[in-house]
């Protein structure tokens, strides 16, 4: 990285406080905010308020793997500050400033219009995805011991998508005994669901196939379990939505006929947080070292 860089992380959680930790030991130099209630002596150094950041020394800024919400609010878990970021703070940064996020919010979206600053939702690339995807699958695993009264051993467990985290999360719930079948559309990933000895469900047939399921799965962000799906659905069954917000189940309609349906987000941050910083921060310095060298 050039000489002088600096990296500003506003906000977040424990995973961002794992960033700027690692960045901080590359002698790159580390702007903290929104950590003012974590005392942690390795980011003590490090630490700022907002009202004191110089955004025309800013090289790049990581936001929460969240975004930002459609008011510019920050989330902070470790301050009692409103953290506010804005179009004018980041028209003040150098044109060559960079905001990293996990992913793009439509707020995002019109800051990088409204400025001409670049925007890098790190989740869509296929390496954080997939590094990401294992601490999502160890959580999801956690959630169903957690919420059923039977073995994940012999349950009947779908997995809906087969994409960077459902072919983890399929994979793992196999490797512990759970008979896996995983819904999926396209006639390559139903091929490649077979070969690795997994049960091919083509969503077509989704309605006629979730009856007889103890747990299933969303890593699908549209909505796929619709009423009509959810009135096939064992009682007993669970489901577990892990794609992004809003998911992919009609949550209201589950309740009103008595399903246990959980949108869980963010799940490396609750059951992995050391391990999914450390997943950011490994790419992320990849990312620094080749566009700011």
């Amino acid at each position: 990285m050039k000489k002088d860089f600096h990296l500003l992380i506003l906000g977040g959680d424990v995973r961002q406080k794992e960033v700027a930790k690692i960045v901080h030991e590359k002698n790159v130099r580390v702007s903290l905010v929104g950590f003012d209630q974590l005392s942690d002596p390795s980011i003590e150094k490090i630490k700022c308020d907002a009202q004191n950041i110089d955004y025309t020394q800013v090289d790049a800024i990581l936001v929460p793997v969240s975004g930002i919400d459609h008011e510019g609010t920050i989330e902070a878990q470790f301050s009692r500050e409103n953290i506010l970021f804005t179009k004018e703070d980041l028209f003040k940064t150098p044109e060559h400033c960079v905001v990293y996020t996990g992913i793009k919010t439509p707020y995002l979206n019109q800051l990088e219009d409204g400025t001409g600053r670049k925007v890098v939702p790190l989740f869509e690339r296929d390496d954080m995805a997939i590094f990401n995807s294992i601490p999502t699958a160890e959580g999801t695993l956690k959630i169903a011991i957690e919420h059923t009264d039977f073995m994940i051993h012999g349950s009947q467990v779908m997995v809906l998508g087969y994409g960077r985290v459902g072919k983890t999360i399929a994979r793992l719930f196999d490797a512990v005994g759970a008979k896996v079948s995983v819904g999926a559309r396209n006639e390559a990933d139903l091929a490649r669901i077979i070969e690795v000895g997994l049960t091919p469900i083509p969503l077509k047939n989704l309605e006629n196939e979730i009856s007889k399921i103890d747990i299933c799965i969303n890593t699908i962000p549209n909505r796929i379990l619709t009423p009509a799906v959810l009135d096939k659905m064992a009682q007993h069954a669970l489901i577990i939505d892990v794609a992004s917000k809003p998911g992919g189940t009609d949550f209201q309609y589950a309740q009103d006929i008595g399903l246990q349906a959980l949108l869980e987000l963010g799940i490396p941050g609750k059951v992995a947080a050391k391990s999914a910083g450390e997943i950011i921060a490994k790419v992320l310095i990849e990312i620094l070292e080749a566009d700011f060298t």
